[in-house]
């Protein structure tokens, strides 16, 4: 079976490309690099150098391989560029996803995969934990074009029996998280206590996040293979950590003496609380979270420090 995955060269995708590698699927990455890195891709791996919304090379390439199922994982995940741009990043995560489908119905694609947010779609639930059927309330651009290609999945489904699931991530972290730009707090204050600069935190502290370590996320991409069709999955760890917490996990990791971070003001966009019910992935998806937090951000401050030792 031939799986092609967008987005595959960058953080969370490469890790799903390894996965699958794994279980012995022949891989096909489609990336332009704008985020991710040739280096994180295995030796081997079929790789075009693409933008998803350059519509002929992208048919090009399913005319080519003619792959047999699609993981979609590349996007505009840039929150503040998307509340800048949104008309580009409706271009990006809407648009280009629509004719992915279409491609995907042109070549008999069997099953479709989509990365989607738990972290910006419900906007401020007013309960939490949040399930799937808690209302859809995003209050970013960014969260509207990831919620927006779910219903042209649903619609695909019903218009042309294309099997899919939706992965909705909480706050991804690990190995070859990117710090540069809109990236995850994991990894910018990793980067940026291994290089002695004071972190920022956006907020007082207290505003709440879902974490969950990749190689989690890479399994429930392998179950989603097999199981659930035509069902949205809350993909997260269900435990809510503060900004606060993150950073206190992240210095004692890093084994530095305490000190306080700096502070400035909530960006916007930005929720406040955040947290995800699995219950659904539990009995659907056979899948639950394996990496507890401390276990994961070590293992992701381990991968910086060597990284930094290597420049």
């Amino acid at each position: 079976m031939k799986v092609l995955v967008t987005g595959g060269a960058g953080f969370i995708g490469s890790h799903v490309v390894d996965g699958y590698l794994a279980e012995g699927l022949d891989v096909v990455v489609v990336d332009d690099l704008s985020r991710g890195a040739r280096q994180n891709l295995a030796p081997g791996v079929c790789f075009y150098q693409v933008d998803i919304r350059a519509r002929a090379a992208l048919g090009s390439i399913f005319e080519k391989e003619q792959p047999d199922l699609i993981n979609h994982h590349a996007a505009q995940i840039d929150v503040r560029q998307a509340v800048r741009e949104p008309a580009f990043d409706a271009e990006t995560n809407i648009l280009a996803s629509i004719h992915l489908l279409e491609l995907a119905i042109q070549h008999g694609v069997k099953r479709f995969v989509y990365a989607s947010t738990g972290g910006a779609i419900y906007g401020e639930p007013k309960t939490l934990p949040a399930d799937e059927d808690t209302p859809v309330l995003p209050i970013t651009p960014y969260g509207i074009s990831k919620h927006t290609v779910e219903h042209y999945l649903f619609l695909f489904n019903i218009l042309y029996g294309l099997p899919y699931v939706v992965l909705r991530y909480g706050n991804v972290y690990g190995p070859r998280q990117s710090s540069k730009g809109e990236a995850g707090v994991v990894a910018i204050f990793c980067e940026q206590m291994l290089q002695g600069i004071t972190p920022t935190i956006y907020g007082d502290g207290t505003k709440t996040r879902d974490y969950i370590e990749v190689s989690d996320v890479v399994r429930a991409n392998v179950q989603a293979l097999k199981l659930g069709d035509g069902e949205i999955f809350n993909i997260a760890s269900g435990v809510r950590t503060t900004d606060f917490e993150i950073f206190t996990a992240v210095r004692e990791a890093l084994d530095i003496p305490p000190f306080e971070p700096a502070y400035a003001p909530k960006r916007p966009g930005e929720v406040d609380h955040i947290g995800l019910d699995l219950s659904k992935a539990r009995a659907k998806l056979d899948w639950q979270p394996q990496v507890g937090l401390r276990d994961g951000i070590q293992k992701t401050v381990d991968w910086f420090r060597r990284r930094l030792q290597k420049q």
